[in-house]
């Protein structure tokens, strides 16, 4: 052979080889960390359908917290040494998404943000609620490991109050107002008779292999830890927040004023948003958008016929019986029947669909007084549900009807379900994107669902448009609130009343609402900070692809790689962009 050519055929068999090599490096980074994970979240690995750890809860003590801060560092050491020049288009997605969730992982751990591990919305004994739900417990050994589970919920329960002390000892701690609404619903869950508590739900149906001997003693056992372990942790919760933890909440409001609330409240933006963003570069954006909506909302009340003001109109709105269900079964037939209306009309928009089904469930009651109107549950791996569009039937006089079509949308399709149940079905990626949720790229897609169920002819009423457009308004105001409370020193009473004279949502909903962004700093930017990334991008192609634009086709490929970064996201769709084009120059064969 020529000297040349063996020389070409060393050169491509030293780059194949390097390419195998950094293939194979992150493929071992992806797997010695999807172990990692599985040990360390025990609850999520049962929803992945991995048993190996369901007799646990999480552990959260100051040494886990180091420990898994040097073993995340490492992580990212390791994947900062692969040539990333020599992966894969693919690859390199695996490799930046979880160079991502590691670096954002360790901020968290470094601000050690496990002294606030509560909010209106999550709550660490709602991890423990909610453990057991909708997993598949086919052998006497799934239950045996649950009622371990049971067992370790002081364990988890304290470790979690030993974190929220040394909150108090920083001063790094929640709000009163907070603590006030979250307290009572603690209280509620210290039940004296044991099956009372939703906990014992798995012991009141077996399946019809277990004998009779082994049904009894199960249940017993279940009991017995339910009152011996689970109970008085309950208790031991509910005592410290109405207590210790109540005396030393802060009366202000502000991330950015707790000790190093700065980077806090910059490290919930880049979280949420998933984007480095100046706050007062999100309270200006949330401002144009509120006033850009405010204009359509008054002029869809003009094409109405309405004859009074905007203010009149919502005090309609809040206060006509016609626009409220007056029972539980009611609101929930109404929101099935929208949901199955929006499933008839998915092929139009979408080329690919999930297999996993969903359905219309009531919010559990033991949280239900404290909770948001809607949320999406996704379904456990292996489990034996779908997914679950969670709807709250508590105080229905705060639950009005002509908001139901776009809240659906957003919850179940096109919205969550229909993105999240797509990510599980991912094939040939990693388990660990899978199940990723990012909050920038879940709830600003479910928000674009909102306006496309326009296109999509679900809106049947102005008064259900005027509902989307108040959803649309509440999250811009989001924008504005969310800012204003951590970093413009807003009080509630502002954000109560910006948000009520903005929307027409119910006054309970406002409540709710405020409260949660108290709580829960940055998480309110990402809707309307990541709908406005998508309609963008969705702008850009169809101006750039003209007639070459094919809707169904842009869904897909911006679904086609579950949840990622907002910069990730664009540099994604500029390649759907650019193949699109490349497609359509090609001669006809």
């Amino acid at each position: 052979m020529p000297r040349l050519l063996v020389a070409v055929a060393l050169f491509i068999f030293s780059a194949s080889a390097l390419a195998d090599n950094a293939a194979q490096q992150l493929q071992q980074v992806i797997d010695d960390h999807w172990q990692y994970y599985l040990e360390e979240n025990p609850t999520a690995a049962s929803r992945m359908g991995d048993k190996r750890y369901n007799d646990r809860l999480p552990r959260v003590a100051d040494d886990d917290r180091a420990r898994r801060l040097q073993a995340e560092k490492a992580f990212v050491e390791r994947l900062e040494k692969i040539d990333s020049e020599k992966l894969s288009r693919d690859q390199q997605v695996n490799r930046d998404l979880l160079l991502w969730v590691l670096n954002n992982s360790i901020d968290s751990n470094e601000l050690y943000l496990d002294r606030t591990p509560i909010n209106t919305f999550y709550s660490f004994w709602n991890t423990a609620l909610s453990a057991s739900r909708g997993l598949n417990m086919p052998q006497v050994s799934d239950y045996e490991d649950y009622i371990k589970r049971l067992e370790d919920t002081g364990r988890f329960f304290d470790e979690s109050i030993a974190n929220m002390r040394a909150g108090i000892k920083d001063g790094f701690v929640l709000p009163k107002i907070v603590i006030e609404g979250i307290a009572p619903t603690v209280r509620a869950q210290v039940y004296q008779d044991p099956t009372k508590s939703s906990l014992y739900e798995p012991f009141k149906k077996f399946p019809e292999s277990f004998s009779d001997k082994d049904k009894q003693r199960l249940q017993e056992q279940g009991k017995q830890a339910i009152l011996e372990y689970a109970m008085p942790a309950f208790d031991r919760v509910a005592t410290f927040l109405e207590g210790d933890y109540l005396n030393a909440a802060s009366d202000s409001l502000g991330a950015e004023q707790l000790p190093g609330g700065k980077d806090y409240y910059r490290h919930a933006i880049r979280t949420y948003v998933t984007l480095d963003m100046d706050p007062d570069a999100i309270h200006k954006i949330g401002l144009a958008e509120v006033k850009r909506i405010r204009g359509e909302m008054n002029q869809l009340i003009e094409d109405s016929g309405f004859d009074g003001s905007f203010e009149e109109f919502t005090e309609f709105l809040r206060t006509d019986p016609q626009f409220y269900a007056e029972t539980p079964q009611e609101l929930l037939k109404e929101a099935a029947y929208i949901a199955k209306n929006i499933d008839y009309r998915l092929p139009e928009f979408f080329g690919k669909l999930p297999r996993l089904p969903y359905g219309v469930v009531p919010v559990p009651d033991e949280i239900a007084p404290n909770y948001t109107t809607a949320s999406y549950n996704p379904a456990a791996i292996g489990g034996t549900r779908g997914g679950a569009y969670w709807l709250n039937t508590y105080a229905l006089d705060q639950r009005p009807l002509y908001e139901l079509v776009a809240l659906t949308l957003h919850e179940a399709v096109p919205g969550h379900h229909l993105q999240g149940a797509l990510s599980l079905e991912l094939e040939d990626v990693p388990a660990f994107r899978k199940n990723l949720y990012l909050s920038a790229f879940g709830e600003g897609w479910a928000l674009y669902t909102e306006r496309l169920g326009e296109e999509m002819g679900v809106y049947d009423t102005p008064y259900q448009s005027f509902g989307r457009l108040s959803y649309e308004m509440w999250r811009a105001a989001r924008l504005v609130i969310d800012t204003g409370i951590h970093s413009q020193g807003w009080s509630r009473q502002q954000a109560l009343d910006f948000l009520a004279d903005n929307t027409s949502l119910s006054e309970g909903n406002v409540r709710a609402e405020v409260d949660r962004y108290i709580s829960w700093p940055g998480q309110a930017l990402s809707y309307k900070m990541g709908e406005i990334k998508i309609r963008e991008l969705r702008e850009k192609a169809e101006r750039e692809l003209g007639d070459q634009f094919d809707l169904r086709a842009f869904h897909d490929a911006l679904l086609a790689n579950g949840a990622v970064p907002m910069e990730m996201l664009e540099a994604q769709m500029n390649q759907f962009i650019a193949d699109q084009r490349a497609a359509s120059s090609r001669p006809a064969q």
